[in-house]
């Protein structure tokens, strides 16, 4: 498939996508929505790819969506546009069937790719780019990248799932701090603030990054991954019994996988694991 404003790329069973507007700031139109969601579903029906790194070209992660379509938007005096304003608005079949519905909507379907997804936030930050930062499953952050949600100061609401991702780093108060006042906050309050996981300057960034996904690759079963990430993104809708019971679940299916036979064996006969993914 050829994109126009992402880019898309295989190497070492490690997918980059990089949102592909630099003299925007990545800025996110609906070209690029679809674009992303096209390439994530590659991605995740790729058996050669393991993991999946999120980043941006140029400057900037991505600094949210087009002011071009808010001032359309806003000139139409409609609510919708920007990023679909539907909890409905799912493209296309969801990536996991079996997830929750949660997670078959127009932004919120990262949780449902059953591979890590690892953002490489390079740059600016703000409103629909850290929706998606959030939603990827660790995010790691150049020095140099700043961080607002944004909403509140274009007359918006906390959109797109953010009232939920935010608070699961952050917490209630600070979210609403960051929520409510949409300021603008550096990349060491961001890792303070657990909104990112590590900082580093931006010349290590994406060597870090893909050091960490490529010890992932060769080293972890793609089955424990997927299915770790399932229970996990699902804590929050589940009680403490039924936690449990999902985990035992799932651990007697993974007795039966070929991915437990090459675990315990590797590490047995001292060599290299190499884990299929059944």
């Amino acid at each position: 498939m050829s994109y126009t404003e992402i880019l898309y790329d295989v190497a070492d069973r490690i997918a980059t996508i990089t949102l592909n507007r630099p003299d925007r700031l990545n800025a996110y139109t609906g070209t690029m929505g679809e674009e992303l969601r096209a390439a994530m579903r590659v991605a995740s029906d790729d058996p050669g790819v393991r993991v999946i790194v999120l980043t941006g070209a140029g400057r900037g992660f991505c600094a949210g969506a087009d002011m071009n379509n808010l001032n359309t938007i806003s000139n139409r005096g409609r609510a919708a546009g920007a990023g679909g304003n539907s909890a409905e608005a799912a493209a296309g079949a969801p990536f996991d069937s079996s997830s929750s519905p949660d997670y078959q909507t127009q932004h919120s379907y990262f949780p449902a790719v059953p591979k890590p997804i690892l953002a490489a936030i390079n740059g600016a930050c703000a409103g629909l780019g850290l929706v998606y930062a959030l939603y990827c499953d660790r995010r790691f952050a150049a020095t140099e990248a700043r961080f607002t949600t944004a909403f509140a100061r274009r007359g918006l609401i906390a959109e797109h799932g953010i009232s939920y991702t935010l608070p699961r780093v952050a917490g209630l108060a600070n979210s609403l701090d960051l929520l409510m006042s949409a300021r603008k906050f550096d990349a060491q309050e961001a890792l303070r603030l657990g909104v990112v996981d590590q900082v580093m300057p931006a010349a290590e960034l994406m060597a870090a990054v893909r050091a960490y996904a490529t010890d992932l690759a060769d080293n972890v079963s793609p089955r424990s991954m997927a299915v770790i990430k399932r229970q996990l993104w699902a804590v929050g809708q589940l009680s403490m019994r039924q936690a449990v019971e999902v985990g035992n679940h799932e651990m007697l299916s993974s007795f039966g996988s070929e991915d437990f036979k090459e675990g315990v064996a590797h590490f047995v006969e001292k060599r290299q694991a190499n884990f299929s993914g059944h």
